[in-house]
């Protein structure tokens, strides 16, 4: 039996909550930004800036502009690359996480310092301390940890420089004692390849006594579905009886919530929320599913939220903490011990609390429709797939959506949704998903409603066959735990190529 090291957990995080409840937010974020500016001043960027000038916030925002990645790609960090020392952060950088949009595709590589991976470890130190609160019972470390995700292999770049998954460079830095914790062993985490990896997870998980679960929720439904078939357990909570947390993150849960609370019946674990991203661990769950996400203030992050209208803007709006206001869109932006400076993330998020700080994600600054002016963004579609598979008694695994516009003169646009569920509807429920979805999102959106009226036709719904979206995203290189499917997709183009890897056979339910 394992060492249960809970206790030790609770006494660890117990401190750092009390911290927590005494925070004050904007004044933390102040000195974060201050003291990043500090330690950076000596770099290329920190010199090109005047960062030895920057005394308050509003210095560093008159000196620093909005980049996003391709900026500091191409200003900062092409030319050195793979060996950035002295450029954006002081020191080499020792990791760089491979990433990729998820709608352009284009491989990004991610500067990853040991202390942006201190931001991850605070992040988990914060999220258990949060599940510690609510389970004054839990023994959440008292078996593995499993996290969902990539091949841990690391490519060598330079001497001292390696790149890979974010999963892959967190199990290198992670600390001898936590490692009898975690799951999978190397065997199975070094393996690149999806279905394999999926193979060998099923054969070996059963009888393994997990604790915590973590990984996008698609993922881990197709994992589950093949454990339930290997056990000919009815649940997930009775592969592992004594789960007490998943955690998720990355994508709207809402349309997950019912086919995980099927699968958790019977057990003890909650479902935890993160925001994390290559570029720092945002925030956590603090409260219940719905309320909102404590963003991480003191952990070497600086946020900034700017109206999505003011993106490309030669003077756009920076507010902070300290001047943000709750129920507004925002494009988040990130300043960071990574070397991130004045850096759009590419997610949208709305404020509800500024102290404590608590954000939710709504989307991404690049998931949005408007090939009619309807100006339809994820987070709406997100809820109206939730509710539409609600009113029809399904459950959603996966989907995308992009629009069809006019081939011809005298024909009309419209919406055409692909979408995965748990099981195949029959033509009655289908076409009450139909209809409710059209219905949902005329709620959600009053230009949407508003062009129905004026024309546009309702959306077309294609039902794919369960698996289609995993083996799509694997022929494309993105299989596995830390890879998104794109929600919406703006570009008609790019839709129509999606549209026809994915309806080539076996598709049903068009119209």
């Amino acid at each position: 039996m394992a060492l249960d090291v809970t206790p030790a957990l609770r006494l660890w995080t117990g401190l750092r909550l009390r911290a927590l409840d005494r925070q004050d937010a904007a004044a933390d974020q102040r000195r974060t930004l201050l003291g990043l500016v500090d330690r950076a001043r000596d770099t290329r960027f920190g010199r090109d800036h005047d960062f030895a000038a920057i005394r308050s916030v509003e210095d560093f925002q008159a000196r620093v502009p909005l980049r996003r990645w391709e900026d500091m790609w191409e200003s900062y960090w092409q030319a050195a690359f793979p060996v950035l020392e002295d450029i954006s952060w002081p020191g080499r950088v020792p990791y760089f996480a491979v990433t990729s949009g998820t709608t352009g595709g284009r491989t990004k590589h991610m500067p990853v310092t040991r202390p942006l991976l201190a931001n991850n470890r605070a992040a988990a130190r914060d999220l258990m301390g949060f599940h510690l609160r609510r389970r004054p019972d839990s023994r959440v470390w008292g078996g593995p940890n499993m996290m969902l995700g990539g091949s841990t292999d690391l490519t060598e770049l330079a001497p001292g420089v390696r790149c890979g998954d974010m999963s892959g460079i967190a199990a290198a830095e992670m600390p001898w004692f936590a490692r009898p914790l975690n799951y999978p062993p190397p065997d199975i985490a070094l393996i690149p390849d999806w279905p394999e990896k999926l193979d060998r997870l099923t054969a070996d998980l059963p009888g393994r006594d997990i604790r915590l679960l973590s990984g996008t929720p698609s993922w881990v439904l197709v994992l589950a579905e093949r454990l339930m078939e290997a056990t000919g357990a009815g649940t997930l909570g009775a592969v592992f009886p004594n789960l007490e947390v998943f955690v998720h993150g990355g994508v709207s849960f809402a349309p997950y919530r019912s086919r995980f609370n099927d699968l958790l019946a019977g057990s003890r674990a909650e479902c935890a929320e993160v925001y994390p991203a290559s570029e720092g661990f945002i925030a956590v769950q603090d409260r219940g599913p719905g309320e909102g996400l404590r963003m991480m203030a003191d952990a070497g992050l600086f946020f900034e939220f700017v109206p999505v209208e003011d993106l490309d803007s030669p003077t756009p709006r920076r507010h902070w903490l300290a001047t943000a206001e709750t129920g507004r869109a925002y494009a988040l932006v990130l300043s960071s011990c990574g070397g991130q400076w004045g850096y759009v993330l590419g997610d949208t998020v709305r404020l509800l609390e500024t102290d404590p700080p608590r954000l939710l994600v709504t989307g991404r600054t690049s998931w949005s429709l408007s090939a009619f002016g309807e100006h339809l963004i994820a987070a709406e579609v997100e809820a109206a797939v939730a509710r539409a598979s609600a009113a029809a008694g399904l459950e959603a695994t996966d989907w995308t959506m992009g629009a069809v516009v006019p081939a011809r003169s005298g024909e009309t646009g419209h919406h055409r949704l692909l979408i995965e569920f748990a099981a195949p509807p029959d033509a009655t429920a289908l076409d009450s998903f139909r209809a409710a979805f059209d219905r949902a999102l005329s709620a959600e959106n009053e230009d949407y409603e508003a062009h129905r009226v004026e024309g546009l036709d309702a959306p077309r719904v294609t039902v794919l066959p369960p698996g289609r979206f995993a083996a799509w995203m694997a022929a494309r290189g993105k299989a596995g735990g830390q890879h998104k499917v794109p929600r919406l997709i703006g570009d008609t183009a790019q839709f129509s190529a999606t549209v026809r890897d994915l309806v080539q056979a076996r598709a049903t339910g068009s119209g």
